[in-house]
């Protein structure tokens, strides 16, 4: 496994936990290509600084214990981890927020190109955290 692509995919981990969003742009390809669980990939920094400021907005979540792997060749990486969250203000098309804390597995995959990421794939079940946000 690369040890490069590692480090630079627990620095994104890393400054994701401090809610460092200058810290995470800074990891990142300027055509880097956000692929959300639901919903149309973003291109480019800008699109993903929003993504960041309206996450930060609605949701204070933590990554727990990412389990991190990659290729040889230091080109792509997949992490697995829990996401502690609390959901603070309503998102768009989503239940209610008041405060509701969730608990989720997540799956991560990335592409990196010059030990900058170009894609971040993220996929969990959104089932599983409506359910949580709601009480069932």
């Amino acid at each position: 496994m690369s040890e490069a692509a590692l480090a630079l995919v627990h620095a994104y981990y890393d400054a994701f936990n401090r809610q460092d969003a200058e810290g995470m742009l800074a990891l990142l390809a300027d055509d880097v290509r956000h692929e959300p669980s639901q919903g149309a990939a973003r291109i480019g920094k800008a699109a993903f600084a929003d993504f960041l400021a309206h996450m930060n907005l609605c949701y204070a979540e933590t990554v727990i214990d990412p389990i991190v792997l990659a290729n040889a060749e230091g080109t792509r990486a997949a992490a697995e981890f829990m996401l502690d969250g609390r959901y603070l203000v309503t998102d768009e098309g989503l239940p209610p927020a008041a405060g509701q804390t969730y608990h989720l597995r997540v799956g991560a995959f990335f592409d990196i190109v010059d030990e900058r990421i170009t894609r971040i794939s993220n996929h969990y079940n959104l089932a599983d955290w409506i359910a949580q946000v709601e009480g069932r």
